[in-house]
């Protein structure tokens, strides 16, 4: 990438409005499949975190011609030697590897990097790439805390950096339609909003010994500020989800896609009090440490929320196995990855003398590809330098993440709790309040902003 091209992305949007752009040196070409893009427009990303997410999230990336994957990054190098394969027979440019994010991020030629590592790695790597002058894609849920979550949206404000969070339901055509229908106030007054995830195809996870890590395998940079324990494949890669060292169990995985949608249509962000309940009912006697089920009721201004997931069960809401229902005096409608309706209330009156308040709406279906979107979204923010471009602007994403943290601290402290905005914690409650910040081990500390 050329220094004039560099420079674009790294200053920031006020002195972009004052200087203006000016082309440096001069232009060449780089041919693909449906033409030419000059040197000065290419986009230079490094991922770190290749597997799972990291690598779907680099693959929407890659249907835009202007993108390239310049570096790879991960602490399992068969992982890494796979991933540098497929970008070779995707693009047929060769990455540079790394090991640490650290070296990555020191990369010059790196305009943005992609996170999809395990979510205690989440801050420190974000923090680190903002320092760095990168422009940051990090997967869902934004962090493993609350008080991380805050760090990260601090420290992308200070350094002044595009930071989109992988909540692509943000960039779904119909999510937008569902959401102005709700906004609309056509349904009625919204006293109930539920929100679920079942998930039939999770089974019990076998219990395995605890082993050497596989050759290849940096463990104790994967560990990183999580307790040192040994290496088990259990607590590796994606099965990470469930144990509370790395993760936040469906609560966290799960929620905040649907919780996103919630609140943004709802227009809320910080719950008045959380309740949740729930366990290991479903296979209790399995090395996970999540729960398999819960319940969680947020309580907002006007309206409450009920957040529940199942494992092992496909027999969600509505004949849905996730989705969002946004339940009005008028009608229900109801969200989620497949398309939007409207199901009507009637009068209540008796069998004879009865009438929809509303017309039912059959099911719209999904259109476009919104993974695609939502990573086209944030090239288009880079260029832009606006912040406000961006569908998952990384405030949004702390507001999701941050409400199923609460969930998470309720259903621990076995009791219901009640939130002080203003504060930023709970009140009268220091066992809830000191799961707000993670502990960090291994001589890694928390970033500080």
């Amino acid at each position: 990438m050329k220094n004039s091209r560099r420079k674009f992305l790294i200053t920031s949007s006020t002195m972009l409005a004052g200087a203006g752009i000016v082309a440096g040196n001069p232009l060449t070409s780089f041919y693909y499949p449906n033409g030419k893009i000059s040197a000065n427009d290419q986009i230079n990303i490094g991922v770190i975190g290749c597997n799972g997410m990291g690598w779907a999230n680099m693959r929407a990336h890659f249907a835009m011609e202007e993108v390239n994957c310049v570096a790879l990054c991960d602490v399992d190098q068969s992982v890494l030697d796979q991933r540098a394969k497929d970008v070779e027979n995707i693009r047929g440019t060769k990455p540079k590897l790394y090991k640490d994010y650290r070296k990555l991020l020191e990369d010059k030629d790196i305009d943005a990097v992609i996170i999809g590592t395990p979510d205690h790695w989440h801050c420190l790597i974000a923090v680190a790439a903002c320092e760095a002058g990168k422009d940051v894609y990090v997967e869902k849920p934004l962090a493993n805390s609350v008080e991380e979550c805050n760090i990260m949206v601090a420290a992308a404000k200070k350094y002044n950096r595009i930071v989109q969070v992988g909540q692509w339901q943000r960039s779904g055509r119909h999510y937008d339609q569902a959401i102005q229908f709700v906004q609309s106030g056509k349904l009625g007054q919204i006293r109930l909003v539920k929100v679920w995830a079942y998930q039939g195809w999770m089974k019990s996870v076998k219990t395995v010994a605890d082993s050497e890590a596989p050759a290849g395998v940096d463990y104790k940079m994967w560990l990183g500020p999580a307790p040192m324990r040994p290496f088990n494949q259990n607590r590796f890669h994606f099965n990470f989800r469930w144990f509370w060292d790395y993760a936040g169990g469906l609560m966290t995985d799960w929620g905040v896609h649907e919780i996103d949608i919630a609140l943004y249509a709802m227009n809320a962000k910080a719950p008045k009090s959380v309740m949740a309940s729930g366990g290991k009912f479903a296979y209790p006697n399995d090395p996970s440490e999540t729960p398999d089920t819960l319940q969680a009721v947020f309580e907002y201004e006007n309206f409450n929320m009920l957040w529940e997931h199942a494992v092992g069960i496909d027999g969600g809401n509505y004949g849905r196995t996730e989705g969002i229902a946004f339940i009005g005096n008028n009608g229900t409608l109801v969200v989620n990855r497949g398309g939007w309706e409207v199901i009507p209330e009637t009068n209540n009156k008796d069998r004879q003398d009865y009438f929809y308040k509303m017309d039912a709406i059959p099911n719209q279906p999904k259109t476009g590809d919104p993974l695609q979107e939502h990573a086209r979204n944030f090239i288009d923010a880079m260029k832009s330098r606006k912040k406000e471009d961006l569908k998952c602007w990384i405030e949004t994403g702390s507001v999701a993440a941050i409400n199923a943290h609460m969930g998470n601290i309720s259903y621990k402290t076995g009791r219901k709790i009640y939130w002080d905005k203003e504060k930023g914690l709970f009140l009268n409650d220091d066992e809830a309040n000191g799961l707000l910040k993670p502990t960090y081990h291994n001589n890694w500390e928390l970033p500080n902003i």
